[in-house]
């Protein structure tokens, strides 16, 4: 029982008043700061999901542009190394035909001279009737000795009437004069239909612009907003002063409803992608929430004040003290023990003082099992120096609290990520540090998925192989290498030939089976860590092959042909085999100083070599200029 000291009940009575006012006070502060943070947490989560969203979007801009900027460097070359004669674009007209299948995503390819009329196109339409020098982008080529891609504003097509992206090159005569323009086009629809597939609630947005503001493609009304001109709002305003990717909060030019966006600016083109969601709909969720635990909050607030009320009383009667430290200390408890996140008192010789029941659900533990035991135990050892060393600046004071991830291993077996947040005590007397409080949640299912995200974006999907992009990033790594290390680089490019035909009599799933077969044959060949088999682009693949001469490389294309030929895959309209065959130019070389960042001459060195293959009558390889059969090349 309580000695009351002075005699004084009134100030007791008053300081009593006093704790419960501080404490219906402190709790409103910590319901507001709450929701604040709750708050703040479901805007930080979207902008997260956001973020992940509009980069991969990006990628998948990248890729498409790409793919069609592929096709117009290849008729760019062939028509300036061919020129514009009749029998030249009669060539043409059938090569675009023999691509008709393998454009994919692309729309179109269109072919104009000096003056604009049509010479070629994969459109099947009276080019006679048609001009395109009227087109903006057609006059800028015109204008402008710039041989570098353009993407033009989006126009309705002259062939189809539907809105497209127009990627395009100028080429020119052997004497450097404008001969002409080469185009390719993406239906903005594509964009737009591809977009629709992602779940970002009812109101979100995915916007396709130009860097100068110009609508390209968006997820919602996108007839109705192609095209149209952004320039004027903010975000394309001030896009020289902003970084390449953040989160832009704004009033939308479209439905003047604020939203929460993330846009992500490509590195490579003069695009970006902005993903947004109004904040309406971001917050629904922490409104519905809040609406049921401020007024819970009220209530216990009014009921902490009644009791106060009460415990006053009780302090006239020296009844009080031991019943609310009591109180306090079950109500600390009880939070402690009803929280989804696992709480460790830690002393400071870094055992476990205590842990909370939600041990059980997140180690496999039991409260009891780990309790007096070092905190430290199980955590894998990679992360576990940097943890360590974490939790010595703590005791140390350096710092007051943090908040790291790392690994560490579940009781069933197998290692999950944690997130933890550590926090100091202090003991109350010397004040010194004394132990820290960790909170700790799973992330697991978070950090896989961010793996899968990381896996996709270099990735091809159909077989399995290295993507575009992943292909070029290593092409430069090795590319340095080699010119360090004074070694050679090969790299061999493969055609499936005929596979259009194979395409029309077999069905794109046959199709399909048959590059998965092909890109398995092709990563079989990739036997050393360095080597690196990918898919270029429809039929195409690629094998990098570092530290590899001309007879390696020529060997390694034997190979693949010995293998193809043990499959024996049935290709009728092939001729004579009558059977799947390849294509196949390879290419060496020896990088040094003087050839620094000049990778991009390897690929079309290969480029050309199969060109050569395929010109020659197909099932051929070519390298250094040589057509040889592929009896050739196995006997090399």
């Amino acid at each position: 029982m309580l000695r009351l000291r002075h005699g004084s009940y009134r100030q007791l009575a008053y300081l009593a008043a006093g704790f419960v006012v501080f404490t219906c006070v402190a709790m409103l502060a910590f319901s507001i700061a709450r929701e604040v943070e709750v708050r703040r947490d479901a805007l930080k989560s979207a902008e997260v999901d956001l973020a992940n969203l509009a980069q991969s979007l990006v990628q998948h801009a990248e890729d498409s542009f790409e793919l069609a900027d592929s096709l117009v460097v290849g008729l760019v070359h062939r028509l300036e190394a061919e020129g514009t004669d009749p029998a030249a674009i009669t060539r043409l007209q059938n090569e675009i035909n023999l691509r008709k299948g393998t454009m994919g995503r692309v729309r179109g390819l269109f072919v104009y001279d000096q003056n604009g009329r049509w010479l070629a196109t994969s459109e099947s339409v009276d080019m006679a009737s048609f001009n395109n020098s009227d087109r903006e982008y057609f006059k800028r080529h015109q204008a402008s000795s710039n041989r570098a891609l353009l993407i033009g504003n989006p126009v309705k097509s002259r062939s189809g009437g539907q809105w497209v992206i127009p990627l395009s090159r100028r080429f020119d005569h052997p004497d450097g004069s404008f001969a002409g323009v080469v185009l390719a086009t993406i239906d903005a629809s594509y964009f737009a239909d591809f977009y629709r597939h992602f779940e970002i609630g009812s109101t979100g947005v995915i916007t396709l612009l130009k860097r100068d503001g110009f609508v390209l493609a968006r997820s919602v009304d996108n007839e109705g907003t192609v095209g149209r001109d952004t320039s004027g709002t903010p975000l394309i305003k001030d896009m020289n002063s902003r970084s390449p990717a953040s989160v832009y909060y704004f009033r939308s030019p479209f439905d003047e409803r604020w939203r929460l966006g993330f846009y992500r600016l490509s590195e490579k083109l003069p695009i970006l992608v902005l993903a947004t969601q109004t904040k309406d709909d971001v917050l629904a969720a922490w409104r519905r929430d809040a609406t049921f635990r401020i007024p819970l909050g009220l209530v216990l607030m009014a009921l902490i004040a009644s009791t106060g009320v009460y415990l006053v009383r009780q302090l006239l009667e020296r009844q009080r003290m031991a019943g609310a430290l009591s109180a306090k200390e079950a109500d600390f408890r009880l939070l402690a023990e009803k929280s989804s996140d696992m709480v460790m008192r830690i002393d400071f010789d870094e055992r476990i003082r205590y842990v909370s029941p939600a041990c059980n659900r997140i180690l496999g533990w039991s409260a009891e099992q780990l309790r007096g035991t070092p905190a430290l135990t199980g955590i894998n050892p990679e992360d576990l120096p940097l943890v360590r060393e974490t939790v010595q600046s703590i005791k140390r004071g350096e710092i007051e609290e943090t908040r790291f991830v790392y690994r560490t291993r579940h009781r069933e077996g197998g290692e999950i990520w944690l997130e933890t947040a550590l926090r100091a005590t202090h003991d109350p007397d010397t004040h010194k540090v004394d132990g820290v409080v960790a909170i700790s949640r799973d992330v697991t299912e978070q950090k896989d998925f961010e793996e899968k995200l990381a896996i996709l974006a270099r990735q091809d999907g159909l077989t399995g192989l290295a993507n575009r992009r992943h292909f070029d990033e290593k092409l430069q790594q090795e590319w340095r290498r080699a010119e360090r290390e004074g070694n050679p680089l090969s790299l061999l490019m493969v055609d499936v030939d005929n596979f259009k035909k194979y395409n029309d009599q077999y069905g794109h799933q046959a199709g399909d089976a048959c590059l998965r077969a092909v890109g398995k044959l092709i990563a079989a060949e990739a036997r050393r860590p360095a080597d690196l088999a990918a898919r270029y682009g429809g039929e195409e693949f690629v094998l990098l092959l570092p530290n590899t001469d001309e007879l390696g490389c020529a060997s390694v294309a034997a190979r693949l042909h010995e293998s193809l030929n043990a499959l024996d895959i049935p290709h009728a309209q092939n001729l004579p085999s009558k059977r799947v065959t390849l294509s196949a130019g390879g290419a060496t070389s020896w990088p040094n100083a003087e050839t620094a960042n000049n990778h991009a001459m390897l690929v079309a060195t290969a480029d050309r070599a199969l060109y050569a293959a395929k010109h020659a009558g197909r099932d051929r390889f070519v390298m250094s200029g040589q057509v040889v059969a592929w009896r050739g090349a196995e006997s090399a």
